[in-house]
């Protein structure tokens, strides 16, 4: 069958089991992840390795435009309101759930090496799970609010803390090689994908300029968003980092902001769907009695991690009593980021990657089907989410 069959049949399926999952109260999101878990190479086969990977471009597509979105809440005026309380908690969870899943992981015994690996990937957080599912419920509300902010700041800090750890694991190995390279390659790499996002968001600013109807400017932002992607993996930067940066330049210079957002809302829920059903075609559900010991400790201690430093970060900066209790359970969506700091684990030290993508595959398993239904009851405890 064709790439145009399988596309077809995964939007399908995703609707279907979105439906489903809406009818026995589960957010859409995770009928779309189980829509792809079935239909897909690990349990049906209906849909084959190689389907898959041949559409596979609509994860980077989507990624771009969840980035995108989550840059967009990064509003001046906003921001003053908040001040720095999203920065202070993204910091404390990503540092305590780092913590957390590396001594949980050295205090059994395990290699530190792999400990550390695992921590650092331990702090990263989904966004296109937490995103799905405060639109699909028009979550509003400060718990919300800070959410957005907090989870876009999480990955950055992801990508430096894994940039060092990969950093002393090399220097360990190699005796201090080049160590002041190494040690500001994740600065370079953030630096630079900031500088693509702030260009990037001239451009388009300017464009906008001379196109009004609206099915120009979809084209015009598409057109800048995939070159903002191609740029920034051209130049071995955060594609995801980039995008955020063009939405947060973008919605704080342009006029037209709030009707553009507008029109990326109506024109990209089918991208978001495959995107969602893609990944659950690639859960590999076998996986998960091979993880062991090694693997429950990370799934259970980066969830304490995430819980206990955001409450934490929430008390310190005298954030509202419902962001204390609330915010920590909204955190536990893991997929993009995470699979892929295991790629760069496969580049730069191949003996530790079979491991640590083993422990992460599973985990993702678990954490993209559990946490959109944490992150919607959490929300709805917290007054946010008025169904």
């Amino acid at each position: 069958m064709s790439i145009l069959f399988y596309t077809g049949l995964l939007l399908i399926c995703g609707l279907l089991f979105g439906r489903l999952a809406k009818l026995i109260g589960l957010p859409n999101v995770t009928g779309y992840l189980i829509a792809g878990l079935v239909i897909g190479p690990y349990v049906l086969g209906i849909v084959s390795f190689e389907a898959v990977d041949s559409i596979n471009i609509v994860s980077e597509m989507a990624l771009a435009f969840i980035a995108l979105s989550i840059g967009s809440e990064f509003k001046l005026s906003y921001l003053k309101e908040l001040g720095i309380t999203p920065f202070i908690i993204a910091l404390i969870q990503g540092v305590l759930a780092i913590v957390f899943v590396t001594t949980g992981l050295v205090a059994l015994g395990f290699d530190l090496s792999i400990s550390l690996m695992l921590g650092a990937i331990a702090s990263a957080t989904a966004p296109a799970a937490t995103v799905m599912v405060i639109k699909q419920y028009r979550a509003k509300g400060p718990v919300t609010r800070t959410l957005l902010s907090v989870v876009a700041i999480d990955d950055a800090i992801a990508l430096v803390a894994f940039g060092f750890v990969v950093t002393y694991i090399k220097t360990m190995k190699a005796g201090g090689d080049n160590i002041v390279m190494s040690i500001l390659d994740p600065f370079i790499e953030l630096g630079v994908s900031v500088l693509i996002g702030v260009i990037f968001s001239l451009a388009l600013t300017a464009l906008l300029h001379f196109f009004k109807k609206d099915s120009n400017r979809i084209c015009a932002i598409v057109g800048i968003l995939f070159a903002v992607s191609a740029v920034a993996s051209y130049f071995e930067a955060s594609s995801m980092l980039a995008c955020m940066i063009l939405g947060a330049i973008f919605v704080n210079i342009s006029k037209d902001a709030v009707p553009v957002f507008k029109i990326i809302d109506i024109a990209t829920p089918p991208i978001l769907m495959l995107f969602f059903v893609i990944s659950g075609a690639k859960l590999e559900i076998s996986l998960i009695p091979s993880i062991g010991i090694i693997g429950i400790i990370y799934v259970v201690m980066r969830v304490i991690g995430k819980v206990f430093g955001t409450w934490l970060g929430a008390v310190v900066t005298k954030a509202p009593e419902t962001v204390k209790k609330y915010l920590g359970w909204t955190m536990i969506p893991q997929a993009g980021v995470a699979i892929g700091l295991t790629l760069v684990v496969d580049k730069v030290l191949p003996e530790y990657a079979g491991q640590v993508r083993a422990v992460i595959l599973c985990a993702t398993l678990i954490y993209e089907l559990v946490g959109p239904v944490a992150t919607k009851l959490s929300l709805k405890k917290a007054g946010e989410i008025s169904e």
